[in-house]
């Protein structure tokens, strides 16, 4: 095999093997540690809403095309099984795009590591591979979360914690 397959390779197995232990990691996370926001995924202070996703964004076009990997390992839960507009699922629902939002933060910065084995346009590549393919999830887990948290507001519940 050739240098560039063998790079390839390489990149490929080191994304799914991140992936999967990514993955399986925000699986184990004590349901504690997605009651509420942290500094990574509390709203940003220029005031996010719901409406400059749909406005800038056209999210609504788009996020029913996205993959929901909850269910990839044991114990994992799909967000869109997760219906309901009783608190305890929504509360759900929103610790559940927290621990997505999490996921695709630690996933994305893999693309540092291809630098040990590829040349600056291969980790170029990378870069913008792992941009494509996780900003559009983030973007998504974010939108969700605000209108889950103005749905809880209208209905006279308080938010959940740290929102």
């Amino acid at each position: 095999m050739s240098a560039d397959t063998w790079r390839f390779l390489a990149c490929a197995g080191g994304w799914l093997a991140w992936s999967l232990l990514i993955g399986w990691l925000a699986q184990r996370l004590p349901p504690a540690a997605l009651e509420s926001d942290s500094w990574l995924t509390a709203p940003r202070p220029w005031g996010e809403r719901p409406a400059a996703y749909e406005r800038w964004l056209r999210i609504r076009h788009w996020k029913d095309r996205l993959p929901d990997a909850g269910t990839a390992f044991a114990g994992g839960v799909r967000k869109a099984s997760l219906v309901g507009r009783d608190r305890e699922t929504l509360r759900r629902l929103v610790a559940e795009t927290r621990r997505a939002e999490l996921v695709h933060l630690a996933l994305w910065p893999f693309w540092i590591a291809t630098a040990l084995w590829l040349p600056p346009m291969g980790v170029l590549l990378n870069l913008l591979f792992a941009t494509a393919f996780n900003l559009p999830c983030l973007w998504l887990q974010r939108f969700n979360r605000l209108r889950i948290t103005a749905l809880l507001q209208r209905m006279g519940l308080p938010p959940p914690a740290g929102d």
